[in-house]
Protein backbone atom coordinates (compact mmCIF):
# COMPACT_ATOMS: atom_id res chain seq x y z
CA UNK A 1 0.00 0.00 0.00
CA UNK A 2 1.33 3.50 -0.80
CA UNK A 3 2.76 5.21 2.28
CA UNK A 4 0.67 8.36 1.81
CA UNK A 5 -2.64 6.56 2.40
CA UNK A 6 -4.34 6.81 5.81
CA UNK A 7 -4.68 3.84 8.14
CA UNK A 8 -8.40 4.45 8.71
CA UNK A 9 -11.41 5.72 6.81
CA UNK A 10 -14.96 6.87 7.46
CA UNK A 11 -17.69 4.49 6.36
CA UNK A 12 -21.43 3.99 6.84
CA UNK A 13 -22.20 0.79 8.75
CA UNK A 14 -25.47 -1.01 9.45
CA UNK A 15 -25.32 -1.66 13.19
CA UNK A 16 -28.61 -3.58 13.33
CA UNK A 17 -31.36 -4.10 10.73
CA UNK A 18 -33.96 -1.34 10.74
CA UNK A 19 -35.00 2.02 9.37
CA UNK A 20 -32.77 4.65 7.77
CA UNK A 21 -31.60 5.78 11.20
CA UNK A 22 -29.51 2.60 11.65
CA UNK A 23 -27.06 3.82 8.99
CA UNK A 24 -24.20 4.95 11.22
CA UNK A 25 -20.94 6.76 10.34
CA UNK A 26 -17.95 4.96 11.83
CA UNK A 27 -14.16 4.74 11.59
CA UNK A 28 -12.63 1.51 10.34
CA UNK A 29 -9.31 0.23 8.96
CA UNK A 30 -8.47 0.95 5.32
CA UNK A 31 -9.05 -2.19 3.21
CA UNK A 32 -6.15 -3.63 1.22
CA UNK A 33 -6.59 -4.83 -2.39
CA UNK A 34 -5.94 -8.50 -3.11
CA UNK A 35 -4.92 -10.17 -6.33
CA UNK A 36 -6.72 -8.66 -9.31
CA UNK A 37 -8.20 -5.88 -7.18
CA UNK A 38 -7.68 -2.13 -6.80
CA UNK A 39 -8.33 0.32 -4.00
CA UNK A 40 -10.47 3.27 -5.10
CA UNK A 41 -10.65 6.60 -3.30
CA UNK A 42 -14.39 7.08 -3.57
CA UNK A 43 -15.78 10.33 -4.94
CA UNK A 44 -19.43 9.26 -5.13
CA UNK A 45 -21.43 6.13 -4.27
CA UNK A 46 -24.72 5.18 -5.88
CA UNK A 47 -27.78 4.43 -3.71
CA UNK A 48 -29.92 1.50 -4.84
CA UNK A 49 -32.94 -0.52 -3.68
CA UNK A 50 -30.72 -3.48 -2.68
CA UNK A 51 -28.98 -1.15 -0.20
CA UNK A 52 -32.37 -0.48 1.40
CA UNK A 53 -33.13 -4.20 1.52
CA UNK A 54 -29.73 -4.90 3.10
CA UNK A 55 -30.36 -2.22 5.71
CA UNK A 56 -33.73 -3.80 6.51
CA UNK A 57 -32.08 -7.20 6.96
CA UNK A 58 -33.69 -8.94 3.97
CA UNK A 59 -30.75 -8.91 1.52
CA UNK A 60 -27.50 -9.94 3.23
CA UNK A 61 -24.19 -9.46 1.39
CA UNK A 62 -22.83 -12.55 -0.39
CA UNK A 63 -20.07 -14.58 1.19
CA UNK A 64 -16.76 -12.75 1.14
CA UNK A 65 -18.25 -9.34 0.32
CA UNK A 66 -17.88 -6.23 2.45
CA UNK A 67 -20.65 -5.92 5.08
CA UNK A 68 -20.93 -2.22 4.23
CA UNK A 69 -23.74 -1.17 1.85
CA UNK A 70 -23.02 0.31 -1.57
CA UNK A 71 -22.92 -1.53 -4.91
CA UNK A 72 -21.45 1.11 -7.23
CA UNK A 73 -18.82 3.82 -6.91
CA UNK A 74 -16.78 6.34 -8.84
CA UNK A 75 -13.40 7.75 -7.94
CA UNK A 76 -9.66 7.42 -8.41
CA UNK A 77 -7.47 4.32 -8.17
CA UNK A 78 -4.94 4.79 -5.33
CA UNK A 79 -3.49 1.27 -4.90
CA UNK A 80 -3.07 -1.82 -7.09
CA UNK A 81 -3.30 -5.44 -6.01
CA UNK A 82 -1.06 -8.16 -7.36
CA UNK A 83 -1.37 -8.87 -11.07
CA UNK A 84 -3.25 -5.69 -12.02
CA UNK A 85 -1.82 -4.26 -15.24
CA UNK A 86 -4.92 -2.77 -16.88
CA UNK A 87 -5.17 0.22 -14.52
CA UNK A 88 -2.71 2.66 -13.00
CA UNK A 89 -2.58 4.87 -9.93
CA UNK A 90 -4.67 7.93 -10.70
CA UNK A 91 -7.07 6.26 -13.16
CA UNK A 92 -10.61 7.69 -13.01
CA UNK A 93 -13.02 4.77 -12.81
CA UNK A 94 -16.52 3.73 -11.90
CA UNK A 95 -17.07 0.20 -10.67
CA UNK A 96 -19.65 -2.41 -9.81
CA UNK A 97 -18.84 -3.76 -6.33
CA UNK A 98 -20.46 -6.43 -4.16
CA UNK A 99 -20.52 -4.08 -1.17
CA UNK A 100 -18.46 -1.43 0.58
CA UNK A 101 -19.40 1.59 -1.52
CA UNK A 102 -20.59 3.76 1.37
CA UNK A 103 -17.04 4.61 2.44
CA UNK A 104 -14.09 6.88 1.70
CA UNK A 105 -12.20 3.96 0.12
CA UNK A 106 -13.51 0.81 -1.52
CA UNK A 107 -12.05 -2.39 -3.00
CA UNK A 108 -13.06 -3.16 -6.59
CA UNK A 109 -12.21 -5.96 -8.99
CA UNK A 110 -9.98 -4.41 -11.65
CA UNK A 111 -12.00 -5.97 -14.48
CA UNK A 112 -15.23 -4.50 -13.09
CA UNK A 113 -13.81 -0.97 -13.29
CA UNK A 114 -14.99 1.07 -16.27
CA UNK A 115 -12.92 4.06 -17.45
CA UNK A 116 -14.60 7.40 -16.79
CA UNK A 117 -14.20 9.78 -19.74
CA UNK A 118 -13.18 13.35 -18.89
CA UNK A 119 -16.53 14.58 -20.22
CA UNK A 120 -18.49 12.53 -17.64
CA UNK A 121 -18.81 14.03 -14.13
CA UNK A 122 -17.96 11.58 -11.35
CA UNK A 123 -21.40 11.89 -9.74
CA UNK A 124 -22.96 10.63 -12.99
CA UNK A 125 -20.31 7.94 -13.32
CA UNK A 126 -21.22 6.54 -9.89
CA UNK A 127 -24.86 6.30 -11.01
CA UNK A 128 -24.12 4.03 -13.97
CA UNK A 129 -22.75 0.57 -13.03
CA UNK A 130 -25.59 -1.05 -11.04
CA UNK A 131 -28.43 -0.05 -13.36
CA UNK A 132 -26.39 -0.45 -16.53
CA UNK A 133 -25.23 -3.99 -15.69
CA UNK A 134 -28.73 -4.95 -14.50
CA UNK A 135 -30.65 -3.58 -17.49
CA UNK A 136 -28.16 -4.78 -20.11
CA UNK A 137 -28.14 -8.32 -18.76
CA UNK A 138 -31.87 -8.66 -18.14
CA UNK A 139 -33.28 -6.83 -21.16
CA UNK A 140 -30.76 -7.71 -23.85
CA UNK A 141 -29.19 -10.99 -22.66
CA UNK A 142 -31.88 -12.77 -20.63
CA UNK A 143 -34.75 -11.00 -22.40
CA UNK A 144 -33.29 -11.25 -25.94
CA UNK A 145 -34.57 -7.78 -26.84
CA UNK A 146 -33.86 -6.79 -30.42
CA UNK A 147 -34.39 -3.75 -32.59
CA UNK A 148 -38.02 -3.07 -33.47
CA UNK A 149 -39.51 -4.83 -30.43
CA UNK A 150 -41.65 -3.32 -27.69
CA UNK A 151 -40.63 -3.28 -24.00
CA UNK A 152 -42.88 -2.67 -20.98
CA UNK A 153 -41.10 -1.39 -17.86
CA UNK A 154 -42.69 -0.91 -14.45
CA UNK A 155 -41.29 1.86 -12.26
CA UNK A 156 -40.43 4.01 -15.25
CA UNK A 157 -38.83 6.86 -13.28
CA UNK A 158 -36.73 4.69 -10.95
CA UNK A 159 -33.00 4.29 -11.51
CA UNK A 160 -33.61 1.01 -13.32
CA UNK A 161 -36.59 2.41 -15.20
CA UNK A 162 -34.80 5.49 -16.50
CA UNK A 163 -31.82 3.38 -17.61
CA UNK A 164 -34.18 0.94 -19.35
CA UNK A 165 -35.74 3.84 -21.24
CA UNK A 166 -32.37 5.19 -22.34
CA UNK A 167 -30.86 1.84 -23.32
CA UNK A 168 -34.07 0.72 -24.98
CA UNK A 169 -34.22 3.79 -27.20
CA UNK A 170 -30.50 3.60 -27.92
CA UNK A 171 -30.95 0.07 -29.30
CA UNK A 172 -34.14 0.59 -31.27
CA UNK A 173 -36.91 -0.52 -28.89
CA UNK A 174 -40.34 1.01 -28.40
CA UNK A 175 -40.54 1.63 -24.63
CA UNK A 176 -43.77 1.73 -22.62
CA UNK A 177 -43.48 2.54 -18.90
CA UNK A 178 -45.82 2.69 -15.92
CA UNK A 179 -45.52 5.47 -13.33
CA UNK A 180 -47.47 6.53 -10.24
CA UNK A 181 -48.49 10.09 -11.16
CA UNK A 182 -49.09 12.40 -14.14
CA UNK A 183 -45.93 14.32 -13.25
CA UNK A 184 -43.81 11.17 -13.32
CA UNK A 185 -45.40 10.11 -16.61
CA UNK A 186 -44.45 13.49 -18.06
CA UNK A 187 -40.85 13.08 -16.85
CA UNK A 188 -40.66 9.58 -18.33
CA UNK A 189 -41.73 10.94 -21.70
CA UNK A 190 -39.12 13.72 -21.43
CA UNK A 191 -36.46 11.08 -20.70
CA UNK A 192 -37.43 9.24 -23.88
CA UNK A 193 -40.22 6.75 -23.20
CA UNK A 194 -42.61 6.35 -26.14
CA UNK A 195 -45.64 5.90 -23.86
CA UNK A 196 -46.19 6.41 -20.12
CA UNK A 197 -49.17 4.94 -18.24
CA UNK A 198 -50.35 6.33 -14.88
CA UNK A 199 -51.14 3.02 -13.21
CA UNK A 200 -53.18 4.76 -10.49
CA UNK A 201 -55.53 6.32 -13.04
CA UNK A 202 -55.78 3.56 -15.66
CA UNK A 203 -55.52 -0.22 -16.02
CA UNK A 204 -52.10 -0.76 -17.55
CA UNK A 205 -53.25 -4.02 -19.19
CA UNK A 206 -55.97 -2.17 -21.09
CA UNK A 207 -53.60 0.69 -21.94
CA UNK A 208 -50.96 -1.68 -23.31
CA UNK A 209 -53.60 -3.35 -25.47
CA UNK A 210 -54.70 0.07 -26.76
CA UNK A 211 -51.16 1.29 -27.45
CA UNK A 212 -50.16 -1.91 -29.27
CA UNK A 213 -53.48 -2.35 -31.12
CA UNK A 214 -54.00 -5.60 -29.24
CA UNK A 215 -50.68 -7.13 -30.27
CA UNK A 216 -49.06 -6.89 -26.83
CA UNK A 217 -45.42 -6.28 -25.95
CA UNK A 218 -42.46 -8.53 -26.69
CA UNK A 219 -40.83 -8.11 -23.29
CA UNK A 220 -41.77 -7.07 -19.73
CA UNK A 221 -39.09 -5.92 -17.26
CA UNK A 222 -40.76 -6.34 -13.88
CA UNK A 223 -39.68 -5.20 -10.42
CA UNK A 224 -43.04 -5.84 -8.73
CA UNK A 225 -44.02 -9.51 -9.12
CA UNK A 226 -46.87 -10.47 -6.74
CA UNK A 227 -50.25 -9.82 -8.30
CA UNK A 228 -48.60 -8.00 -11.21
CA UNK A 229 -47.44 -11.26 -12.77
CA UNK A 230 -50.81 -12.42 -14.11
CA UNK A 231 -51.50 -8.90 -15.44
CA UNK A 232 -48.06 -8.74 -17.05
CA UNK A 233 -48.70 -12.00 -18.89
CA UNK A 234 -51.87 -10.49 -20.35
CA UNK A 235 -49.69 -7.69 -21.76
CA UNK A 236 -47.33 -10.08 -23.56
CA UNK A 237 -47.56 -10.93 -27.22
CA UNK A 238 -47.29 -14.57 -28.26
CA UNK A 239 -43.72 -15.81 -27.71
CA UNK A 240 -43.25 -12.89 -25.29
CA UNK A 241 -40.64 -12.84 -22.53
CA UNK A 242 -41.08 -11.80 -18.89
CA UNK A 243 -38.00 -10.91 -16.81
CA UNK A 244 -38.26 -10.40 -13.03
CA UNK A 245 -35.52 -8.46 -11.24
CA UNK A 246 -37.22 -7.64 -7.92
CA UNK A 247 -40.26 -8.69 -5.91
CA UNK A 248 -41.42 -5.45 -4.32
CA UNK A 249 -45.05 -6.64 -4.53
CA UNK A 250 -44.38 -10.11 -3.09
CA UNK A 251 -42.37 -13.15 -4.07
CA UNK A 252 -45.16 -15.73 -4.26
CA UNK A 253 -47.58 -15.80 -7.19
CA UNK A 254 -50.28 -17.98 -8.70
CA UNK A 255 -49.57 -18.89 -12.29
CA UNK A 256 -51.76 -20.48 -14.97
CA UNK A 257 -49.24 -22.65 -16.84
CA UNK A 258 -51.79 -23.38 -19.56
CA UNK A 259 -51.54 -19.71 -20.56
CA UNK A 260 -47.74 -19.95 -20.64
CA UNK A 261 -47.89 -23.08 -22.78
CA UNK A 262 -50.57 -21.98 -25.21
CA UNK A 263 -48.93 -18.60 -25.88
CA UNK A 264 -45.34 -19.94 -25.72
CA UNK A 265 -44.24 -17.43 -23.08
CA UNK A 266 -40.82 -17.39 -21.46
CA UNK A 267 -40.46 -16.45 -17.79
CA UNK A 268 -37.05 -15.75 -16.31
CA UNK A 269 -35.33 -13.49 -13.80
CA UNK A 270 -32.08 -12.79 -12.03
CA UNK A 271 -30.29 -11.02 -9.20
CA UNK A 272 -26.92 -9.46 -9.91
CA UNK A 273 -25.12 -9.14 -6.57
CA UNK A 274 -24.66 -12.86 -5.78
CA UNK A 275 -23.35 -13.73 -9.25
CA UNK A 276 -19.71 -14.79 -9.55
CA UNK A 277 -16.92 -12.34 -10.29
CA UNK A 278 -16.23 -14.29 -13.48
CA UNK A 279 -19.79 -13.73 -14.70
CA UNK A 280 -19.65 -10.02 -13.88
CA UNK A 281 -16.33 -9.68 -15.71
CA UNK A 282 -17.88 -11.14 -18.86
CA UNK A 283 -20.81 -8.76 -18.48
CA UNK A 284 -18.41 -5.83 -18.06
CA UNK A 285 -16.67 -6.78 -21.32
CA UNK A 286 -20.02 -6.86 -23.13
CA UNK A 287 -20.87 -3.42 -21.78
CA UNK A 288 -17.45 -2.00 -22.67
CA UNK A 289 -17.87 -3.25 -26.23
CA UNK A 290 -21.51 -2.45 -26.93
CA UNK A 291 -22.57 0.33 -24.54
CA UNK A 292 -19.52 2.23 -23.29
CA UNK A 293 -18.84 3.95 -26.65
CA UNK A 294 -22.23 5.67 -26.20
CA UNK A 295 -21.15 6.83 -22.72
CA UNK A 296 -17.87 8.15 -24.08
CA UNK A 297 -19.68 10.05 -26.85
CA UNK A 298 -22.09 11.62 -24.35
CA UNK A 299 -25.08 9.92 -25.94
CA UNK A 300 -25.80 7.84 -22.81
CA UNK A 301 -25.79 9.30 -19.31
CA UNK A 302 -27.87 8.59 -16.21
CA UNK A 303 -30.85 10.62 -15.04
CA UNK A 304 -29.81 12.24 -11.74
CA UNK A 305 -32.19 12.95 -8.87
CA UNK A 306 -30.34 14.04 -5.72
CA UNK A 307 -26.94 14.04 -4.04
CA UNK A 308 -26.45 13.71 -0.27
CA UNK A 309 -23.24 13.86 1.78
CA UNK A 310 -21.98 10.45 2.90
CA UNK A 311 -22.81 11.27 6.52
CA UNK A 312 -26.45 11.80 5.47
CA UNK A 313 -26.90 8.35 3.92
CA UNK A 314 -29.99 7.96 6.10
CA UNK A 315 -31.63 10.92 4.32
CA UNK A 316 -30.79 9.40 0.94
CA UNK A 317 -32.55 6.20 2.00
CA UNK A 318 -35.56 8.17 3.23
CA UNK A 319 -35.85 9.85 -0.16
CA UNK A 320 -35.63 6.53 -1.97
CA UNK A 321 -38.26 4.90 0.24
CA UNK A 322 -40.61 7.89 -0.14
CA UNK A 323 -40.74 7.09 -3.86
CA UNK A 324 -40.60 10.71 -5.02
CA UNK A 325 -37.24 10.45 -6.78
CA UNK A 326 -36.77 10.43 -10.55
CA UNK A 327 -33.55 8.71 -11.59
CA UNK A 328 -30.50 8.12 -9.43
CA UNK A 329 -29.60 9.16 -5.89
CA UNK A 330 -25.89 9.35 -5.02
CA UNK A 331 -23.73 10.03 -1.96
CA UNK A 332 -20.88 12.54 -2.14
CA UNK A 333 -17.89 11.16 -0.23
Amino acid sequence: MPADLPDEMTAIAIKVPGGPEVLTPCRMPLPSPGEGEVLVKVAYAGVNRPDVAQRQGTYPPPKGASPLPGLEISGTVVALGRGVDTLRIGSRVCALVAGGGYAEYCIADAELCLPVPESLPLDQAAALPETLFTVWHNVFERGWASEGETLLVHGGTSGIGTMAIKLGKLFGLTVIVTCGSPAKCARALEIGADHAIDYKAADFVEEVARITDGAGVDLVLDMISGDYLARNLKCLAEDGRHVTIAVLGGAKVQLNMAVVMSRRLTLTGSTLRPRSTEFKRLLAQEILEHVWPHVESGELHPVMDACFPLAEACEAHRRMEAGDHVGKIVLAV
